[in-house]
């Protein structure tokens, strides 16, 4: 396929993204109101947060639903093809974000910040795990872990499986915790996805870099309302959706170690919050003032908005590294 022809595509997927997500948030924010479907704020975040007490949560419709609709759109008008490969992506981001709604709802529900127990979660994401690697080996995919200029090639087999199901795990729980200020998990998720759009139209999956454009529009849309002060919170409805297609395009581009540089401060988050409990069980005080790490910078002062302009940085700054790290791995 011509090169002017693949970057049509890709304007035209981001452009539809942002559009249909920027439409619905005009619909689907006042509706959310209505329903009182309001975000609860923990009692350990400080007094900044407790203002947002009430704000609309379960706002990953807004961009999840625009990605679903402008991906069948262009698939009825064979704008993209069909693969196992977009199958899979669809399974995943559909079933993860159904995991993220219904905690969202339970969570509301009961009036808590608890929805769905550990283990109902876990095993959800299992079982989603094991179609994803069904599906996968039935499409012969490889299950070697390969980096050529490291030298890396560690053929896993059957236990690629469980290695895949703990990228899903940790990519959708990573930016779950990093989903604690006003545009920071959305805009690090879509500057991470813009890389992984390139990498995979460059390493030649078509249908895979298109989707993530749409996904990226959709996220830009999605930001209009989610940064400061936000309308609306993704939930986790959002963000585990968000995670887990992160961690499936990895897998599918073979670009396993290139999502631990793309998506590095989603990682530094969770980082500290393991550091954070193991500090504390060794020598019995704090090593950061508050996790994740972003809190522990609002607890030194910094405004929120700071904050995230950092991190948004940052995260552009890896991700260039990380395109490169892709590309010519």
């Amino acid at each position: 396929m011509s090169g002017i022809l693949l970057l049509t595509k890709s304007i035209f997927a981001i452009m539809i993204g942002f559009l249909s997500s920027v439409i619905l948030g005009l619909i689907v924010i006042p509706i959310l109101k209505r329903m009182k479907v309001g975000q609860r704020i923990s009692s350990f975040v400080g007094e900044s947060h407790k203002k947002k007490e009430g704000t609309p949560t379960m706002g990953g419709l807004i961009f999840i639903l625009p990605t679903l609709f402008t991906t069948f759109l262009l698939l009825i008008t064979d704008k993209i093809e069909f693969t196992t490969n977009l199958g899979i992506i669809l399974l995943v981001f559909t079933g993860y974000a159904i995991i993220g709604f219904l905690d969202d709802y339970l969570s509301l529900r009961k009036k808590t910040n608890e929805g769905l127990t550990t283990f109902q979660k876990l095993f959800m994401q299992v079982l989603i795990a094991l179609g994803f690697f069904y599906l996968y080996m039935k499409n012969g995919g490889q299950t070697a872990l390969i980096v050529s200029t490291l030298g890396i090639h560690i053929e896993m087999g059957w236990f690629y499986g469980i290695f895949l199901l703990f990228i899903l795990v940790g990519a959708s729980n990573a930016v779950n915790l990093t989903d604690g200020l006003d545009g920071l998990a959305g805009g690090l998720s879509a500057i991470a996805f813009i890389a992984f759009s390139l990498i995979s139209l460059m390493v030649g999956f078509e249908e895979i870099g298109i989707f993530t454009f749409i996904l990226t529009g959709a996220l830009g849309g999605f930001l209009i309302y989610n940064t400061y002060p936000a309308k609306v919170f993704m939930g986790d409805t959002g963000s585990l959706a968000l995670g887990a297609v992160m961690g499936t395009v990895a897998i599918l581009t073979h670009r396993e170690i290139t999502l631990l540089v793309v998506a590095s401060v989603f990682v530094i988050e969770t980082l500290s919050v393991i550091l954070q409990v193991i500090w504390v069980y060794l020598f019995k005080k704090k090593l950061f003032l508050m996790t994740p790490l972003h809190h522990h910078f609002e607890k030194m002062g910094w405004h929120e908005q700071d904050i995230v302009k950092l991190f948004w940085v940052v995260g552009l700054i890896l991700t260039m590294a990380g395109i490169f790290f892709g590309v010519w791995l």
